[in-house]
């Protein structure tokens, strides 16, 4: 009998173990958190520097 109570109380040991372990399921992770937004190239301020009113002026006055 003694083998028997010393393999169930090994058995608890495992469970409670495992049941720290793997008990809980972990925290969902945000779709906010897994998404990440970055320029896919550096800013050029020529590009951005056009003004749309600027050929008017030059080329129809």
């Amino acid at each position: 009998m003694d083998d028997a109570t010393s393999q169930r109380s090994s058995e608890a040991e495992t469970a409670a173990a495992r049941q720290a372990r793997f008990g809980t399921l972990p925290e969902p992770v945000r779709l906010e958190d897994m998404v990440e937004e970055r320029a896919a190239s550096t800013p050029d301020p020529a590009r951005t520097a056009y003004n749309q009113d600027e050929w008017l002026v030059r080329y129809c006055l």
